[in-house]
């Protein structure tokens, strides 16, 4: 079983490496395909769509066909999206290659949840499902520094072929290495209809919906347009603005594992740690036009407390039954996977109509945007029923 978790890491680190890596490429797809800042913005939001356009009939298959072959088939795909990405020629091929990829990144995070919440106590999901993300990042750390220096050596179009011969090794070794958990009698009944119907899990969805919105959506794409504007910054720069940033989303998955044991809380913890994001996306909102290293330190400290997203899982999880397991963590990511695809859209718009008075101005819109995204998702959260293990 560790094999095949490892597998599954290893897919979840490609996962979190492909949804940020455009941040770091903006200059040279500019530069080299013409592209502008709303089509990067729209295949950004093409990868987050595809991925949650995935998560139900995702849930449908682990429940009937369990992790292995749902992982490594769908990650097979990914790598032909990012072959076609390494050999791109404009707008539409890149956003069908993200499209592709994100096809591929769809399963691997919601197949570790499934197999933790069928295989291990359900006091440990929230600080295995915190694990998994936290190691997951080191892909989101990949996509910045270290991505822009291979970039430098062998050229944006051979940096990605390599990424689809690992991505595709990475589905050779799903479907080699993991190991379903046994099947159980009930796992055909029931329907998304009946989580649905669940009164409770709606405020949790509503937590789900902007919980990692605002920080995915910036470290994915924004940090590297509003560097280059606002602050002049090279893509070395930038590297180097979300490689701050990946290490502390990383830190912040790790951190928030075992807080609800610690506090007794799930409902708080998030709560609080979502406020404290809140605030640092108005500041940057506020003061868009400051130094570099205030801008830097305010998206660092959003990247650290906007990592609940593990803790809003576990949350719902322990509202699901066994049987839609599946179904139900799937939905979950649905919900805070979306809306991520849908709000890069929309800000490339707002972006694209924001009159730039100052070079600022268009990227304080974006930030007001998330600002006012994450404050109605914690007002309806309110609601809630606190819910441990």
């Amino acid at each position: 079983m560790q094999a095949g978790i490892a597998a599954l890491f290893l897919g979840y680190v490609l996962s979190q490496f492909y949804r940020a890596f455009l941040a770091v490429l903006t200059p040279v797809l500019i530069t080299d395909l013409g592209l502008s800042a709303a089509d990067l913005a729209a295949a950004s939001g093409w990868w987050f769509l595809a991925f949650a356009a995935m998560q139900i009939p995702i849930g449908s298959g682990l429940d009937r066909w369990g992790p292995r072959y749902t992982s490594a088939v769908l990650m097979a795909i990914g790598a032909g999206g990012a072959l076609l990405f390494s050999q791109a020629t404009g707008a539409f091929q890149i956003k069908l290659a993200m499209a592709l990829i994100g096809v591929g990144c769809a399963p691997v995070l919601m197949a570790s949840y499934f197999i933790f919440a069928r295989s291990f106590s359900p006091a440990l999901f929230g600080t295995l499902a915190a694990v998994t993300i936290g190691v997951g990042s080191l892909g989101n750390v990949a996509a910045s520094l270290p991505l822009a220096a291979a970039v430098d050596a062998f050229g944006w179009r051979e940096t990605v072929m390599g990424l689809a011969l690992v991505t595709g090794a990475t589905a050779i070794a799903i479907l080699a290495l993991v190991r379903d958990p046994p099947r159980l009698a009930a796992a055909k009944g029931g329907s998304l209809l009946d989580l649905l119907r669940l009164p409770a899990i709606w405020p949790i969805l509503a937590m789900m919906t902007v919980c990692y919105m605002p920080i995915a959506g910036i470290r994915g794409l924004w940090v590297g347009p509003y560097f280059s504007d606002v602050h002049g910054a090279g893509q070395a720069q930038i590297g180097q603005v979300g490689l701050w940033i990946g290490l502390a989303m990383a830190a912040g998955n790790f951190a928030y594992g075992p807080l609800d044991r610690w506090f007794g809380s799930r409902k708080w913890v998030i709560f609080t740690g979502n406020a404290v994001t809140l605030a640092c996306i108005a500041a940057l909102w506020g003061f868009a036009a400051s130094p570099p290293a205030v801008a830097t330190s305010l998206l660092v400290a959003a990247g650290f407390f906007g990592a609940s997203f593990p803790m809003v899982i576990a949350h719902g999880r322990a509202l699901i039954p066994q049987h839609l397991m599946g179904r139900g963590v799937t939905l979950l990511n649905l919900f805070g996977i979306a809306p991520i695809g849908l709000a890069q859209i929309a800000t490339g718009r707002i972006h694209a109509a924001t009159p730039a008075t100052a070079s600022s101005a268009p990227y304080e819109a974006v930030f007001l945007f998330f600002a006012v995204a994450t404050a109605i998702g914690l007002a309806l959260y309110l609601f809630s029923q606190d819910r441990t293990d």
